[in-house]
This record gives structure tokens, C-alpha cells and sequence, in this order.
């Protein structure tokens, strides 16, 4: 067994050689040994240029891993205020037509932007953005899922928050986020 310090401090870098495998629990030499394989890769799509360069990076995983896309897209709810004094149409019947919408968007890009050896399943769902994405992602039993950021930084970050960085706290399985290239001063 070697230790090695590394340039961060507290951290070191345990390196084990075959004579020190008697050291490991049998659940962990297992897992190393296990091949790494995506069955369900989910991607969020906002049908922005961001949520399409997502899908660029989830065609290549799922190409090379022969893994299914699940394509979300999130319908935010409509909110009225208590006292707005105009008459409200009809709410579930006006989210129901963005469902609709949002649905024929999505089943749209499916057919023009993926292969047709790649399997594809699109759904779109009501509610808040990172918590649907969390529970899609448990209920479809998804390995990875690839999310494009916004890149907002300092008060625009602190007021809009981040779909992104919610889904990386609370998503149970990996997730890969996508930034913007950086863009030239």
C-alpha cells in the first residue's frame, strides 16, 4: 500500500496494490469490478438551446451504452392571486393545453433529433422543474441524468435559483450538468 499527500489539504491518495486486497470489504472489490452500464439516462428539455446541447452529450452516452432517453419536459402551474378581480378561466383545462403543447413539442424534437436505433420515451409532467425531474428520475429508475445550467452568477443566480444545482443536491442517482462554453471577452 502506498499513501501519497495530494495539493489539497487533508486529502491523500491510498494506492493498493494486488498484495493488499485482503484490506478491502468484498462489497467494494465487487463494485470496482463491476462494469459500469446506463440502461435509462434522463434529460431535462426546456426546448432551449441548452436543453438541446444536453441531449447532444445523452445521444453519445446513450449510442455508446445502448441506453434509453427519457426525454422530461416541466409545465410549470398557472398561480392567481386570491384577490385578482377578473374572471379566471378554466385552470385545469388552460395547463391542460400546455401539457398538450408541450407534448407535441417534445414528441417533435424526439423524431427530428434522435436516431431511430436509440430508444426514446418522452413525458411531460406539472409542477415545480427540480422536483419533478427528482421524482421522475426515482419512479423511471434512471442511471444518469444530463441537465444543461443556466450559468447565472451572484443576484441573478441568489433570485432565480437553479434548477441544475437542485437536481445535483437531491437526484439519487449521478448527475451530469452541461454549461454553456465560455464565451470570448
Amino acid at each position: 500500500m502506498k499513501v501519497k499527500p495530494t495539493s489539497k489539504a487533508g486529502q491523500v491518495v491510498v494506492q493498493l496494490d494486488r498484495l493488499d486486497d485482503h484490506l478491502l470489504d468484498e462489497s467494494v472489490k465487487q463494485a470496482a469490478a463491476a462494469p459500469f452500464r446506463l440502461k435509462r439516462i434522463l434529460v431535462p428539455i426546456d426546448f432551449s438551446a441548452r436543453s438541446r446541447r444536453a441531449l447532444s452529450y445523452a445521444l453519445r452516452f446513450a449510442g455508446q451504452f445502448g441506453a434509453q432517453l427519457l426525454l422530461v419536459h416541466v409545465v410549470e402551474p398557472m398561480v392567481v392571486p386570491e384577490n385578482m378581480l377578473l374572471a379566471v378561466p378554466e385552470l385545469p383545462e388552460a395547463g391542460g393545453g400546455l401539457v398538450n403543447d408541450a407534448q407535441q413539442r417534445l414528441d417533435q424534437l424526439a423524431r427530428k433529433e434522435i436516431p431511430a436505433e436509440i430508444k426514446i420515451h418522452t413525458t411531460v409532467r406539472v409542477g415545480r422543474p427540480y422536483h419533478e425531474i427528482i421524482e421522475t428520475a426515482q419512479a423511471e429508475d434512471v442511471d444518469l441524468i444530463i441537465i444543461a445550467t443556466h450559468g447565472y452568477t451572484g443576484l441573478k443566480h441568489v433570485f432565480l435559483g437553479s434548477t441544475a444545482e437542485r437536481v445535483v443536491r437531491h437526484a439519487s442517482c449521478p448527475v451530469l450538468t452541461v454549461r454553456e462554453p465560455a464565451r470570448a471577452p
